[in-house]
């Protein structure tokens, strides 16, 4: 069941904007070992509202989720850049080293940069 986490995408952002994201993680119940991932979208008004989206569809994969943080993403997809930053109110601010590390091995060929703005 453990094989199903590394099915996983570990980043999942829209392709341009500024919008919410949240770091997750991810394990199969019962069992040890975890995956953190990375959801953002403009869809969002909200970081639950990623969440709330998410989740079911990891309980239909079998696995248990637990929100860690969130904070935005400014993604340039034509300057190649991603800057991560801000905060969640509901979740608290997610470790932003964590996220931009995995925004790094999704986007190689981008300049990935994270700080504890809130701007």
């Amino acid at each position: 069941m453990a094989d199903v986490l590394q099915t996983l995408m570990e980043v999942e952002i829209d392709p341009e904007g500024t919008f919410k994201y949240i770091l997750v993680r991810v394990q199969v119940p019962g069992e040890e070992g975890h995956r953190d991932i990375v959801r953002g979208t403009r869809s969002a008004e909200f970081h639950n509202h990623i969440f709330e989206k998410l989740n079911p569809q990891l309980e239909a994969m079998g696995l248990e989720a637990k929100p860690l943080g969130g904070g935005k993403i400014e993604h340039n997809s034509k300057d190649k850049k991603i800057r991560v930053f801000g905060e969640s109110t509901g979740y608290g601010k997610a470790d932003h080293s964590v996220a931009a590390e995995k925004l790094r091995n999704a986007f190689k060929d981008y300049d990935v940069t994270w700080s504890d703005d809130k701007k």
